[in-house]
């Protein structure tokens, strides 16, 4: 009796052993916010600080996305044309404090997808439900992309949708519901490839820039000519027109395009809004295909004018197809991340990071840091979006890349090489452009992920931060998706499913997040610039209306700043001219900021 009494003791006490264990593990993993076990996670959380993991499944986002429909006349070369329409732009549409995000699609009767964020891990698609899905009805053009911005200064962000087709604006009616505005003044047919919300000449009221690709004139799905493509690789000067649309405040807007000498047809595929002078008006960095980029200076809110070649940017045509802002090496100014195309052996064009050297109230002078960088090869570029995913305080960069994968071991580059040489009247005709019968080009490539080495210098850690991905990359969006004080990145693939990355950090760096509120300013504080500065590091960041390409961040405000145990000021500079200095903010929080008032 006494042995059996020993042996059943003996087994309790071995459960419980057991069950603490196991309770206290459970304890650990809830505590220790790192994310995967996995040994390519564990090195990179302790060789980089973080690791990107993919969540599409785990939080509910099923989105899958479709190229555009074309006419037949231009099936050799459709993959060419339709590598286009894959976008994403962050926004807490319901004000609930939790981010948002929209991705569109391009197909014909194709839906677009608005993810309303829980607050519980998960998102949902609500885009049905919000009267924003079903816009790619047949005759109404291909989602390119979106933009939000609170045109109408009601706290409540709206929602700008552009396409190759009809651009329609649509009113945010307070979180619950989206409305198309009626008679708006958007132009009623062009094929955009970018979007920009910025105040102008800062009347308080958001203003909208659209950058054409295609002539307006074309259909690309029911074409009544095949001389739709570019007269030239290097000086093209045949696309579509720019768009200058000032915000009258009554819901309506004016195109005020050739006032303002924004009369470019160069084919244009993306932009960024910014003041680079001191002078509180934003100046637009214009990112062009075949042909060289563009930089117009903003004079007092009254016209632009075009200094590229001044300034330095606009001497070497590329491909421009990302334009983002970034401070790589904490001075407190920002510089601007160009992609182009690089393919080894075939054509070497490469990445730029134009970074300025400038007084307050004068012209920017710009210098090329890409290559001593280290960010210059990135393949076949497109989005690319600046942010400190580790949180040490010095900014990383995240890349999309490759351009068609369709059959494996097939490559277009000698085809591609037969067009190119030949003059406007080959290249501008689709029909002379060789078939691509499947081809792939600049495919199955990895995307760029570049630590910043805290001194500018990049290193790449592509496919070590992340598990391998070959999708075709287009737009990046930072933004922090579940509120833990993290960069979390979304990608929009080409004709393909996004990539969700739930970023896990492996370190207890500090962070500050800020989030502006207009009073004097558009109530978006869109132009707005945020300095903080701590342990002799100073570091700028800028509220945009769309950056990259086809691609919205977060509008907070993200810094990291490592073990410092604080920070010593922010300090805000409104477009309206005023300036709100906040000393020794708390950290690991997020401030929001109303423009002349106490931030919470």
């Amino acid at each position: 009796m006494r042995h059996k009494f020993w042996q059943i003791l003996t087994i309790v006490v071995f459960i419980c052993l057991l069950l603490g264990t196991f309770i206290a593990s459970r304890k650990k993993d809830k505590s220790n916010n790192k994310g995967p076990v996995s040994q390519e996670a564990e090195a990179a959380l302790k060789q980089y600080g973080f690791y990107l993991e993919p969540v599409n499944e785990e939080i509910g986002v099923t989105f899958r996305h479709v190229s555009p429909d074309l006419d037949p006349k231009v099936d050799n070369i459709k993959l060419q044309i339709a590598s286009v329409g894959a976008s994403v732009a962050v926004c807490d549409f319901d004000n609930d404090g939790w981010n948002d995000f929209y991705l569109t699609n391009s197909a014909t009767g194709s839906k677009n997808a608005l993810y309303r964020n829980l607050g519980n891990g998960r998102f949902e698609d609500v885009a049905e439900a919000m009267g924003v899905a079903d816009l790619n009805q047949k005759g109404t053009g291909a989602s390119m992309g979106v933009v939000w911005g609170d045109y109408d200064n009601d706290g409540y962000k709206d929602l700008l949708l552009y396409k190759w087709g009809k651009t329609t604006l649509f009113k945010n009616v307070n979180g619950t519901s989206f409305e198309p505005v009626a008679s708006s003044g958007l132009p009623e047919w062009a094929n955009i490839n970018a979007a920009v919300w910025f105040d102008v000449d800062n009347d308080g009221l958001l203003d909208i820039f659209l950058g054409g690709y295609f002539k307006e004139s074309f259909h690309l799905d029911s074409l009544l000519t095949t001389r739709i493509m570019p007269e030239s690789f290097r000086y093209a000067n045949n696309g579509g027109r720019n768009y200058l649309l000032k915000n009258k405040g009554n819901g309506t807007f004016e195109d005020v395009t050739q006032q303002y000498g924004l009369t470019s047809t160069k084919w244009t595929l993306s932009a960024v809004a910014a003041d680079f002078n001191g002078d509180n008006f934003p100046e637009l960095y214009v990112a062009n295909d075949y042909n060289v980029d563009e930089f117009y200076m903003n004079r007092e809110g009254k016209t632009f004018e075009e200094t590229g070649a001044a300034v330095g940017i606009g001497h070497i045509p590329k491909s421009g197809m990302n334009a983002s802002l970034g401070d790589i090496n904490n001075e407190g100014s920002f510089g601007v991340y160009t992609t182009n195309i690089t393919e080894k052996g075939v054509l070497i064009q490469g990445n730029n990071y134009w970074q300025p050297k400038a007084g307050k109230g004068k012209q920017p002078s710009f210098v090329d840091l890409g290559q001593i960088s280290g960010i210059e090869n990135g393949g076949w570029s497109y989005g690319a979006q600046f942010g400190d995913l580790n949180n040490d305080g010095y900014m990383d960069l995240y890349v999309a890349n490759g351009f068609i994968s369709a059959k494996e071991n097939t490559s277009y580059w000698y085809d591609y090489s037969k067009v190119t040489g030949g003059n406007s009247n080959i290249i501008g005709d689709a029909k002379n452009w060789p078939d691509m019968e499947g081809k792939s080009q600049s495919g199955y490539t990895q995307d760029k992920i570049w630590l910043n080495n805290q001194d500018a210098i990049f290193e790449d850690v592509s496919g070590k931060a992340c598990p391998p991905a070959t999708y075709d990359g287009r737009a990046v969006a930072m933004v922090d998706l579940w509120n833990r004080g993290v960069l979390d990145v979304i990608v929009a693939n080409q004709n393909n499913v996004p990539t969700i990355y739930k970023n896990n950090i492996g370190n207890d760096h500090h962070w500050i997040a800020v989030d502006l509120q207009g009073t004097r300013s558009n109530a978006d504080g869109i132009g707005a610039r945020v300095e903080i500065t701590w342990d002799g590091k100073k570091q700028v960041q800028a509220v945009t209306g769309g950056m990259g390409f086809s691609s919205q961040n977060q509008h907070r405000l993200h810094f990291g700043i490592g073990q410092a145990a604080g920070i010593e000021q922010l300090t805000i500079y409104w477009p309206s001219g005023h300036v709100d200095k906040i000393p020794h903010p708390a950290i690991n929080t997020l401030h929001t900021v109303k423009e002349n008032q106490p931030a919470d």
